[in-house]
Order: C-alpha cells, then structure tokens, then sequence
C-alpha cells in the first residue's frame, strides 16, 4: 500500500511545481508590489498614490488576471470565488452607467447619455469578448 501513495504524492509535487512554474512570472511581481507598497507606506507616501500607482501597475503587468487564473484553479471552489468576484464588477458598472445617465437626463444631457450609455455596453461586450477569446485560444 505505501508504493500506491508514493506515485500520488510524486505526482501532486510535480503538479505543485507545474503551476508555480506557470506562475513564477505573476508570483514575482506580486511579491515586487507587495514589497514597493510596503517601502512606500515606510517612507510616508500618500496611500492614494500607491493606490494609483498599483492599480496603474497591476492593470499593465496584467498581474489581476495571473490572480484570477491561480483562485480558479483551485479544485471545485475556484471557479466559484472567481464567479462571486467579477459578476459585481459587471453590476457595479451597469449601476454607473444609470446614475450617470440619470445626472445627465435632469441637466438636459440626453446626447451625452446616449453616449455614456453605448461606451459601457462597448465596455462590457468588450471583457465579455476578451474572456471568450481567451479561453478558445490557447497562447501555451
């Protein structure tokens, strides 16, 4: 019997460093902006410079979408928490879009509105096209 879980724990290491090698690039840089926010919080930075400054970061180095890849490969709750995480963020701009549009329409905006609303559909069709385009083609 300890020759059957010998092979099992040699694979599970050997997927552990699969994934680690898959994500050494985003593992790297997550520790270099965990280290930048932590110096610059040090030195007295203003936080919604550091703020700014990860969020400009992060968006470039695509370092949230590493993020995301890794939670949803974990087993069985992974998709899930990736689920929970990004169907707000389509709530949350749909919600703008109205209350940018309602602003619009009681100060006589109505062409504005049209395009404040057209821009955010683009917006949402747009993540919606990138998430399918990614998953249907491979870069490996």
């Amino acid at each position: 019997m300890q020759s059957d879980n010998q092979p099992a724990r040699k694979e599970n290491s050997s997927s552990v460093k699969s994934v680690l090698g898959l994500f050494k690039h985003h593992l790297f840089i997550w520790g270099f902006i965990i280290v930048m926010i932590l110096i610059g919080l040090m030195i007295g930075i203003d936080k919604k410079i550091i703020v700014f400054i990860t969020i400009i970061l992060s968006v470039f180095t695509q370092i949230f979408a590493g993020l995301g890849g890794l939670i949803a490969a974990i087993p069985l709750i992974g998709p899930f928490i990736i689920k929970v995480l990004t169907i707000p963020f389509f709530w949350l701009v749909n919600a703008i879009g109205y209350f940018v549009g309602a602003v619009a329409i009681k100060k006589g905006y109505t062409s504005e509105f049209t395009k404040t609303r057209v821009l955010t559909l683009a917006l949402l069709i747009g993540i919606i096209i990138g998430y399918i385009l990614g998953h249907a083609i491979p870069l490996r």
